[in-house]
């Protein structure tokens, strides 16, 4: 085969991201000439539901009959398109402790999703969040006990399913307890295999038989295979998914130009060795050039006989069979309002109170502290302004806003002794270190992104598992009295 015959098989194999909120022509002719049939959008590809339905519209005439468009359309914090009704995030489903309301999310969010065009989502997420310092799933966790965590998320994944968007559930074989992002830097889960098969494995082996598609991990276990990380390591990949399991869904990969792989292996190197230990299609989520790069070193190997065309028929097999399962269909969106009810009634019932807080009086003189900037950390979207929180709270009482650009330097004993309800929210996943732990206890923590950061600050808490419009709602029906915290965190140290 020519060069060109061999990038076009190689095109079907990949998956890629690109710039802006229209299909230029230059990316069409990227498209076609390399047989892409795999796009995952972002933020940053949005602005509303007629530019984005425009967009993935034109997609599929670029791609054709068998295109998979992607989208992170998690809940909480990780969410891409925004407008549409803002789901709960998985631990706060797990706060609720309801299968059927797990459902009806995932039903939701679905019905939002495929109305825009995709036809797979990349949720939920399956891992335990067993490691507080964990830097990236935190909430993204339905929580920390492997059953009843893979039971709210297969109900959430039914939902999707009856709805047409095929889910692909994340980060196998488990991102939960580890320090690092892999985002930045290669983690390493250093356990022996008994406990990596009684937590971090078990809610992926549970959802084998139905999962249509699982993402990799990009962190290497020892127990497992010490000299390649899980999204290149045959003995994960193809040992334990296809031998052990039988698992007859589609593995992709997490995205290849993330630090844990692109600055260690090189992006082309990396994803033929991801497809030859047994991945179907590797996310070329970088640039052009890095898309190029890889489309080459896969052409390459299949050339060489390196990636044998046996194990490519077999993938595009699987391909094939998760597109027309979840056909890339649009369809009219009638439910917003009701589906808007759902997820209200997700964020109301997974409030989740700590340290018996108190309801200030209506009307009393408040003062908010909160973070200035909420700026995105590339895998979440960016946390509510601080002008909106005290907005809300504004509601009901008279606020005097203060905020703070970094909490490890902040003069906390600074602010005033004066008789004031003090409030801190907390609208960023990072921890509190020393300085805030130690010298500032507000009367009440609005925990409205990360839990964990109700075990920083020595006072009563409220936790929302997120920021989005109907969280603030939720803490505002609990202040006036309307609402009471019901919700029970679904991992260790809380209680």
């Amino acid at each position: 085969m020519s060069t060109q015959e061999l990038r076009k098989i190689a095109g079907q194999l990949i998956m890629i991201r690109f710039p802006g909120t229209v299909l230029e022509q230059a990316t069409v002719d990227f498209i076609r000439a390399n047989g892409i049939r795999g796009v995952c959008l972002f933020r940053g590809n949005m602005t509303d539901s007629v530019q984005l339905a425009k967009l993935t519209a034109d997609l599929r005439e670029a791609m054709g009959p068998n295109s998979l468009i992607a989208i992170d359309q998690e809940g909480g914090a990780v969410v891409r398109s925004t407008w549409v009704p803002a789901p709960p995030a998985a631990m706060g489903l797990g706060a609720a402790d309801d299968a059927d309301l797990a459902y009806r999310t995932g039903a939701a969010v679905a019905r939002a999703a495929k109305s825009l065009g995709f036809n797979w989502n990349f949720a939920p997420v399956l891992d335990l969040n067993n490691n507080p310092d964990n830097p990236v799933i935190a909430e993204r966790s339905f929580g920390a006990e492997p059953q009843r965590a893979v039971e709210l998320a297969m109900a959430w994944m039914a939902g999707s399913h009856a709805e047409g968007v095929a889910c692909c559930v994340k980060h196998f074989p488990g991102h939960g307890d580890t320090h690092v992002d892999s985002h930045r830097d290669l983690p390493t889960v250093d356990k022996a295999l008994p406990e990596l098969d009684a937590l971090e494995l078990a809610p992926f082996r549970a959802a084998a038989p139905v999962a249509p598609a699982m993402m990799t991990a990009h962190i290497v276990y020892p127990a497992i295979d010490a000299e390649n990380p899980a999204t290149m390591s045959p003995a994960i990949l193809d040992g334990i998914l296809r031998q052990q399991w039988n698992y007859k869904g589609v593995i992709i990969t997490d995205g290849m130009d993330m630090h844990a792989i692109a600055g260690r292996y090189g992006v082309g190197n990396a994803a033929v060795r991801a497809l030859v230990a047994g991945a179907d299609m590797v996310m070329a989520l970088g640039t052009t050039e890095t898309q190029n790069e890889t489309l080459d070193a896969i052409a390459a190997a299949l050339a060489d006989g390196s990636l044998s065309q046996a194990a490519v028929e077999e993938r595009l097999a699987r391909l094939d069979a998760l597109a027309q399962a979840y056909p890339c269909q649009q369809r009219s969106y009638k439910e917003d309002a009701a589906d808007r009810v759902i997820m209200a009634e997700g964020w109301r019932r997974s409030l989740t109170a700590r340290g018996n807080p108190q309801r200030p009086a209506a009307g009393s003189k408040l003062r908010l502290v909160v973070r200035q900037d909420v700026v995105s950390d590339g895998v979440s979207e960016a946390g509510v302004p601080a002008a909106a929180v005290a907005a809300s709270l504004g509601k009901l009482y008279d606020v005097e806003l203060v905020t703070f650009a970094d909490a490890n330097t902040f003069d906390w004993s600074a602010l005033p002794q004066d008789g004031r309800f003090t409030v801190l929210a907390s609208t960023s996943r990072l921890r509190y270190g020393d300085n805030a732990r130690n010298n500032w206890k507000p009367d009440l923590h609005l925990a409205l992104w990360n839990p964990y950061q109700a075990l920083d600050i020595q006072s009563p808490a409220l936790m929302t598992y997120g920021f989005a419009a109907p969280a603030l709602e939720a803490v505002n029906a609990w202040l006036s009295g309307e609402l009471e915290a019901t919700g029970r965190c679904p991992v260790p140290g809380f209680a």
